[in-house]
C-alpha cells in the first residue's frame, strides 16, 4: 500500500515530513534522501507500535484528496509515496476458497500485474476488503 508523505526542504537542504493519514508520524534528515529513508523507518515503526496497541491501521487517501482538504497546508514542499507492505502488521493468514466471475478475476490479475505493490491478487482482495471496512 502507498501512503502519502509531504516533505518540506529547508534552505540549508534538511527536510522534514509527516504522514497527512498517520496521525504523529514524522520523520526528517539532512537531505531528501535521508528523509525519504527516515519516513520508511518512521511509518513501519507508527505500525508497529500500532499493532501492539492493537488498533487499527488509517486507510491512505490520495495526495489529490489531502489537496482539496487543506490545499495551504501543502503549498512549500512535495510529496512521497512510501510503500508499505501491510502484511508485515497482520496477524496469522487463513486460506479462503471464493468464487468470482472470470471476467472480475481478469481485470484483478491485470492491475496486480500493473501496480506490483499490490504484491497477489490476494493483497489486491484485502486491500479492496480494508477499504470497504473503513
Amino acid at each position: 500500500m502507498l501512503y502519502p508523505a509531504f516533505v518540506e526542504i529547508d534552505q540549508d537542504g534538511s527536510a522534514s515530513g509527516w504522514f497527512p493519514d498517520v496521525a504523529g508520524c514524522i520523520f526528517a534528515g539532512n537531505t531528501l534522501e535521508e528523509a525519504h529513508s527516515d519516513a520508511q523507518s518512521a511509518i513501519n515503526a507508527h505500525f508497529e507500535l500500532m499493532k501492539e496497541q492493537n488498533l487499527e491501521f488509517p486507510f491512505p487517501k490520495s495526495m489529490q484528496e489531502h489537496l482539496a482538504e487543506k490545499a495551504a497546508e501543502y503549498q512549500n514542499g512535495q510529496w512521497l509515496l512510501i510503500p508499505v507492505n501491510m502484511s508485515q502488521f497482520e496477524d496469522k493468514t487463513e486460506r479462503i476458497n471464493i468464487t468470482l466471475p472470470l471476467r472480475l478475476i481478469n481485470r484483478i490479475d491485470a492491475k496486480v500485474k500493473q501496480h506490483p505493490e499490490y504484491g497477489s491478487r490476494s493483497g489486491f482482495l484485502a486491500l479492496a476488503a480494508r477499504k470497504a471496512l473503513q
